[in-house]
Parts: C-alpha cells; sequence; structure tokens
C-alpha cells in the first residue's frame, strides 16, 4: 500500500497535536507539580454542589450570586502555564431601594482579567469547602480570598477577607473605590 506523501504528512502532524496535548491531573493536584499546559479537572464533579444563584442581606444590601462551573480556565502563573476547572462567580448587589450598587452579572470579562473577578483555586471536598481568589474592584481594591462553605443542598456559608483596601498613586481620583462584597464571616446565602 502506498502511502501519498501529503497523507503522510497529515498522519505525522496528528500524531504530534496528540502527544503535544497537556496530561490531565484530578483538580487538587498542586499545579507548581505537574508539566506546563496541564490540565486540573474535576473529574470527581466536586464543584458541581455550589452551582446556582445563591441570594443573601447583609447591612441593608441585598447580594445575589451566580455559580457557573468553568471548564479548561488557562493560567498563567510565574512561570506555570497550566488549565483548570474552575467555579465562577458573579454578583450583582442592590440597596434597599432596590438600586443596583455593582453589577457583574453582565460583564463579559476578557481571558487574562483579574479585577471583579471571582474564580476557585482549591477544594476541600471533606469539608465542603471552596476557596476563591477574588480581584478586587477599580485599581484592584479589596482584592483578597473568599471562602464558600456547602451547609446543606439549599445554603453556603461566606467568608470574605480582604488582602488590600488601600489604594495605589495610579488610581484615578474619579474611580468607584468601594467594595461592596459583604466583608464579614459566616454569612448564609439561600439557593434560590
Amino acid at each position: 500500500m502506498k502511502i501519498s506523501n501529503n497523507r503522510f504528512l497529515m498522519i505525522i502532524i496528528f500524531f504530534i497535536i496528540i502527544s503535544c496535548k497537556g496530561q490531565q491531573y484530578p483538580l487538587n493536584t498542586n499545579y507548581e507539580e505537574v508539566p506546563n499546559n496541564s490540565y486540573l479537572k474535576d473529574t470527581n464533579n466536586e464543584l458541581n454542589p455550589y452551582i446556582g444563584t445563591y441570594k443573601a442581606n447583609f447591612e441593608g444590601n441585598e447580594i445575589t450570586l451566580y455559580v457557573t462551573k468553568e471548564l479548561y480556565k488557562f493560567f498563567n502563573l510565574y512561570s506555570k502555564k497550566y488549565y483548570q476547572d474552575v467555579l465562577s462567580i458573579k454578583y450583582i448587589v442592590k440597596n434597599s431601594s432596590g438600586n443596583v450598587l455593582q453589577d457583574t452579572k453582565n460583564m463579559n470579562f476578557q481571558p487574562d482579567q483579574i479585577r471583579f473577578t471571582i474564580f476557585s483555586i482549591e477544594t476541600w471536598p471533606n469539608n465542603n469547602l471552596v476557596v476563591f481568589y477574588y480581584g478586587g474592584t477599580n485599581c484592584g481594591v479589596g482584592w483578597g480570598k473568599i471562602t464558600l462553605k456547602k451547609l446543606n443542598s439549599n445554603q453556603i456559608a461566606w467568608d470574605y477577607e480582604p488582602n488590600s483596601t488601600s489604594i495605589g498613586e495610579d488610581c484615578p481620583v474619579s474611580a468607584d473605590k468601594t467594595v461592596y462584597l459583604p466583608e464579614t464571616d459566616n454569612l448564609i446565602f439561600t439557593k434560590q
């Protein structure tokens, strides 16, 4: 059987592409210990119980969280490039009059955008916990860690610890620097 040069070249390219694809690892594998372009996959569906819309009230504001699962999110941290399944949170905060104070639900985030994003960075399935990174609001104000604890099928507990509420010199004076997310521990959100 004779194989044409073009067909032979296509077969070689196909095998190169397949062999270059990153390896797949369980979700909680340390990203620093895997080769570049690896995929940390939610093979045990650890993220699924958190997916949904949740509401809570805090200091007169109504907070609605929209928790979704994002597959194959790309990370480029220091010298490590990898993909990971994550939970992503968008939110709307309204005051007692129903006026929207902040809305990220309808924002279209760029792949490398950090500001306003909330995405999971690790899970603790035995403790029903997911830890998130929050990129902060304008100028990065309020960036920090959010932890969600699954209490039951309809409720989660929210803990938010901002790392910085200070403003850099390059932040425009007119930028809204208010952190609207509730800075508190054990705030209960109920699934809608």
